[in-house]
């Protein structure tokens, strides 16, 4: 998957957070070299997060997120500060512009707060310094902050201090996402690994889904051998490997099948689970995969995915697993579903949450969720972790992770 290629999960999420009208958009237009946000001396111009994906260096693939004003008024202002600090739930390095004119004002110093709080990597943009005399951008850093911030003064409107705005944004936001593996660290060079893939309705037409396609390219980044195969001819191709392989792994609604091909000695696990581990926090998982079995009737189990798409007749999150899930119980449970940026506030309603991999989300996206999850005390798991609890084989689907 190349840089160009890039999803916004796997991008770093740049927010620009400020005032009405201290600038924001122009700043934003300005770095990105086109108007992407527009532009207007009325307040609350930008009503809804604007994004916009491109490659910034030295970072590389980056998502850039103009918000609306945090001193929006009124109660569609009220609604629109809400959507900006839900944006600050995914942001890993943010961008505060300020007024040069006016200086820091209440609502700039709460987000200062806010970003700290977080432990989100900032920079304080002095925007319009035209307007005050200011010629030379005087960017400064404090790179020993934890995290680390920045100041710098600039002006979209004569292009003062964008390239070094950039260059800022860099520095601040190039700790941001550490290395991550899909799976490449349980593997040693040469390992076979065999991966199910099956093609059913649901499957992008000529194309594998994100999941499958991050764990090929993780296996052959390891200098593993990728075996891939659908379930159907899972057995045949056992049979052609001279050795077993190092692992298994499937999609889930093929957990069952598979289980049942493969011998209990060779580790079998999960794409959905791999996802688990690699943008969530897999032991908070595992136990809300347990709080399946204390379920009651009446129960209200939120379903929610991180991206949108054509529902299917047999589509997983909103036909099959509540199927399963009534199945396994024996009870009647309440569904509610949501997708893509989309997760609720409140949730002391739920009893259970049962979230996809998230590969659509970055990971302090999902790490939010699981975070806001827990802060309400309901357990959150994922669809690999469910449908393994529910097949009798989450233990054993564990165990490549040595839990």
């Amino acid at each position: 998957m190349g840089l160009n290629g890039a999803t916004s999960g796997e991008r770093i999420h740049i927010g620009f957070f400020g005032a009405c009208n201290a600038g924001k958009s122009s700043l934003v237009n300005a770095v990105v070299g086109q108007d992407l946000a527009v532009v207007s001396e009325v307040a609350g111009t930008t009503t809804d997060p604007v994004r916009k994906a491109m490659e910034l260096a030295p970072l590389g693939p980056v998502l850039i997120i103009d918000t609306p004003g945090m001193d929006d008024e009124g109660e569609l202002g009220a609604l629109r500060v809400r959507k900006a600090r839900r944006v600050l739930d995914s942001t890993d390095a943010a961008v505060l512009v300020a007024d040069s004119v006016t200086g820091l004002s209440d609502a700039d110093r709460t987000l200062v707060g806010l970003f700290e709080e977080r432990g989100v990597p900032y920079a304080i943009v002095m925007g319009k310094c035209d307007l005050v005399g200011e010629q030379e951008p005087k960017m400064s850093l404090e790179a020993n902050a934890n995290p680390p911030h920045g100041r710098l003064f600039a002006s979209a409107l004569m292009g003062t201090g964008v390239h070094e705005l950039k260059e800022l944004i860099g520095t601040i936001a190039a700790g941001a996402k550490e290395p991550r593996r899909v799976v490449g660290d349980l593997l040693e060079p040469c390992d076979d690994v065999v991966l199910v893939v099956p093609i059913d309705a649901a499957a992008p037409k000529g194309r594998l889904i994100l999941p499958q396609q991050m764990t090929i390219r993780d296996v052959l980044d390891a200098g593993a051998h990728a075996h891939v195969t659908r379930e159907t001819e899972l057995a045949s191709m056992m049979d052609t490997l001279a050795h077993p392989p190092r692992l298994v792994i499937t999609d889930s609604q093929a957990f069952r099948h598979v289980s049942r091909i493969i011998p209990e000695d060779i580790p079998l696990t999960s794409f959905s689970i791999l996802m688990a581990r690699y943008k969530g926090d897999l032991d908070a998982q595992v136990a809300g995969a347990r709080a399946l079995d204390g379920l009651e009737n009446g129960d209200a189990v939120l379903i929610s995915e991180g991206c949108t798409h054509h529902r299917q007749c047999e589509d997983i999150g909103t036909v099959k697993l509540p199927g399963w899930i009534r199945d396994h119980t024996g009870r009647d449970i309440d569904f509610s579903f949501t997708s893509g940026t989309e997760f609720p506030d409140d949730l002391s309603g739920f009893r259970l949450i049962v979230h996809c991999g998230g590969c659509m989300l970055n990971e302090r996206e999902m790490h939010w969720r699981l975070r806001h999850a827990a802060a309400q005390g309901i357990p959150c798991t994922n669809y690999g972790m469910a449908i393994a609890k529910m097949n009798g084989i989450l233990d054993r689907a564990l165990r490549p992770f040595g839990a």
